[in-house]
């Protein structure tokens, strides 16, 4: 099939202009193409120009700076070498002025050199001048000293002569009384073993061995942390503990009672249980206090005077307990009180609280009384109850109806058959007395009275007492004792000093 020539030109035309079209928008492309590559071309040339100006400004900034440091670096440098200079200058001054003290102090030291020859030529000339006038050479001079020491010690050991044949003599005596000094014994027994000693039942005989420890070391350390003595042979299936404190008895035979029930009796476990028993006494004594306050039936006491009423427990007065005294005393006020009709509350807050100032009076100057009014307006007690129970003793005038109540009703409490036993009151504030004196000395850390007061058991601060220090303590002790106190028989003072070194592995 044959197309039209026509056709064929057409196609050929139009090939033609489709060509010529393409090729000037091509050629409008690559020109538009070209200017916007010249515009970005002359953008990037300002731009660096402008870049080029401002790392010159920035340039001549940084020369500036660093001309500037150069500038300060020169003037300090200047001025160290100025200061080096004057260092040298005063070095060459002081080593001016050392040789001229040398030169002075080397024709010093040779006068004293001369002087000391002068001294010791004259020396020798009023020794001899001396020996000339007494008639007497130094070595017959130290002869007749050492004869005065000597002489002085020959003394010391007659009264010691004299005293070891004393000893005899009522030792044989004492075996000559045997049968009263027993009497003796148990007569005092009944009347002051309850209250200078406690029983603790042992379920097993065989740990009194352990309670003893090896050496002695656990019956030391118990005695040692609790202040009393143990006494352990005396009584079958039981240990008795000695002391005039009753607070240092039960905490004690808490911690003994801890360490039995444990099993395990050794000194690390000792001290944790006398802890142990310290805290749980502090609990009890507030236990009592408060039924104390309940028994009586008065209120608004405030917590630390109920404390220290509990502590009232364990002091005695007279072989009479102080707290049970001080209960009797209340109830006794109020039925007077009731009676006689004025305040009731008062009369029995000032019974119960009137010797309060005996749980400390061992501890801070002044009698009972006065402590114990300063503890009760320490601690807000009405000035009623105060004026009440000051006058108990006469030391201060009858300023209320309540005070005649609480003097009468000291005086029934304490002057009923059997409440009171003047010998057990003495031989306590013996005791007392003892421990006070040793512990007015410097470096006493603590001090017992042991065995009925035959022995004071004296701890000191390592720290500040050294092993000779202890024994001029122990004599100075014994000196203030003879002294001051007086006693049958002879005290042992004991002075004890531990050293423990302590260090933790890490």
């Amino acid at each position: 099939m044959f197309l039209n020539p026509f056709f064929w030109l057409s196609l050929a035309i139009a090939g033609v202009l489709g060509y010529l079209v393409r090729h000037l928008i091509v050629s409008r492309q690559v020109s538009s193409a070209e200017e916007k590559i010249k515009l970005k071309l002359e953008e990037a040339q300002t731009q660096a120009k402008g870049i080029v100006l401002e790392a010159k400004d920035k340039a001549a900034l940084l020369l500036e700076e660093v001309k500037k440091e150069e500038k300060e670096g020169k003037a300090q440098l200047t001025k160290f070498e100025e200061r080096l200079i004057k260092k040298e200058e005063t070095l060459e001054k002081q080593f001016s002025d050392i040789a001229t003290q040398k030169g002075i102090l080397e024709k010093a030291m040779t006068d004293v050199g001369s002087k000391k020859a002068e001294v010791e030529e004259l020396r020798k000339q009023i020794l001899t001048e001396l020996e000339r006038v007494a008639r007497l050479s130094v070595e017959d001079a130290k002869k007749q000293i050492l004869q005065r020491i000597k002489e002085q010690h020959g003394v010391e050991l007659a009264k010691a002569v004299q005293k070891l044949e004393k000893d005899r003599r009522e030792e044989i005596e004492k075996k000559s009384l045997d049968i009263i000094t027993a009497a003796i014994q148990r007569y005092s027994r009944s009347h002051v073993a309850d209250v200078t000693t406690s029983v603790f039942q042992l379920p097993d005989e065989e740990l009194k061995g352990k309670i003893i420890g090896r050496e002695g070391r656990n019956i030391r350390t118990l005695e040692r942390l609790t202040g009393v003595e143990f006494i352990i042979d005396e009584t079958p299936d039981a240990v008795v503990i000695s002391s005039f404190d009753p607070l240092r008895r039960e905490v004690a035979r808490l911690a003994l009672e801890k360490l039995v029930k444990d099993g395990r009796i050794q000194p690390a476990k000792i001290e944790e249980k006398v802890e142990e028993a310290r805290q749980e006494l502090n609990k009890r004594v507030e236990e009592i206090g408060e039924n104390a306050v309940l028994e009586v039936g008065v209120i608004g006491i405030p917590k630390e005077i109920i404390t220290l009423l509990g502590r009232l427990y364990f002091r005695s007065s007279f072989g009479q307990n102080v707290l049970i005294h001080s209960i009797e005393m209340a109830h006794i006020s109020g039925m007077m009180a009731a009676e006689l009709g004025v305040n009731v509350e008062v009369a029995k807050k000032a019974a119960l609280l009137h010797d309060l100032g005996k749980v400390i009076d061992h501890e801070v100057e002044g009698s009972h009384v006065e402590i114990g009014i300063k503890l009760l307006r320490k601690y807000g007690v009405d000035e009623k109850v105060i004026a009440a129970m000051q006058s108990h003793h006469e030391e201060y005038p009858f300023s209320s109806p309540e005070s005649y109540i609480i003097a009468a009703a000291d005086i029934l409490s304490a002057a009923r058959p059997g409440a009171r036993r003047g010998t057990v009151e003495n031989y306590i504030k013996r005791l007392q007395d003892l421990e006070r004196i040793a512990t007015t000395f410097e470096g006493v850390k603590n001090a017992y009275a042991v065995s009925a007061g035959r022995e004071i058991r004296v701890f000191v601060v390592p720290e500040k007492i050294d092993d000779f220090g202890a024994l001029q303590l122990a004599k100075n002790i014994a000196s203030k004792i003879e002294t001051d106190l007086n006693y049958p028989g002879e005290i042992k003072v004991n002075v004890i000093r531990e050293m423990r070194a302590v260090e933790v592995a890490r």
